[in-house]
């Protein structure tokens, strides 16, 4: 094989449903793995314990119930999703931050360094929305102070979830789902020197909202 052709492999081209499904079921594979490895540590933090080499685990305060809306961070400053599933989410975004890292490099190959970090949104917009789910954001909104808001009415990672649970469900799977689409977002960013928060909203899917905060003059 010559050394262009490891430079630039060929084009692979997957099925979009075969892909859309394949999350789903990383989703669920992911969530089985964190609940064995929070088992294994919970219980060797009290062998721990029992063993007196460190002091025993605090009592766990009851919780109270939260009315905020999807998204919001009044309880969970950097969370998104339920406590149960934070493991997941965790997950599901660190494996999106490489992906989107190595896929914006490859998008941005041929183009000039890009001038303000409204232009980097723009591309993550169009480009980067365009390669990853067929279609540019719908809406686009910032306060020019380094918050953006992008806008999906039919964000294609969220149109095969549903659950026969009802709709407190599908939301729930759809908030785990949308981490992967966040970290890759994020992971884009990062590859081209910003580095922010990107939290998704979501309160009636396929309809996604993602809000990005990057610090100020960036």
């Amino acid at each position: 094989m010559s050394l262009v052709a490891l430079a630039d492999p060929p084009a692979v081209y997957v099925d979009g449903a075969a892909m859309d499904c394949l999350v789903i079921e990383a989703v669920s594979a992911l969530r089985a793995s964190s609940a064995v490895a929070a088992a294994r540590a919970t219980k060797i933090e009290l062998e721990m314990a029992q063993a007196g080499f460190v002091p025993p685990p605090p009592v766990a305060k009851p919780q109270h119930s939260s009315k905020d809306s999807v998204g919001s961070n009044t309880a969970r400053p950097h969370s998104y999703v339920d406590e149960e599933d934070e493991g997941v989410r965790s997950r599901l975004e660190a494996i999106g931050l490489h992906v989107g890292a190595n896929y914006a490099e490859k998008l941005c190959r041929d183009r000039p360094l890009f001038s303000d970090s409204l232009d980097a949104i723009k591309f993550i917009c169009k480009e980067l929305w365009v390669s990853c789910w067929d279609k540019q954001v719908d809406n686009l909104r910032t306060n020019h102070r380094g918050v953006f808001v992008l806008q999906d009415n039919t964000f294609k990672p969220l149109t095969r979830i549903s659950s026969w649970e009802g709709r407190a469900e599908t939301l729930k799977r759809a908030k785990l789902a949308a981490a992967f689409p966040a970290g890759i977002i994020r992971g884009a960013l990062s590859r081209m020197g910003l580095h922010g928060t990107v939290t998704p909203e979501i309160t009636a899917p396929p309809h996604c909202t993602f809000q990005i905060k990057l610090p100020k003059n960036t």
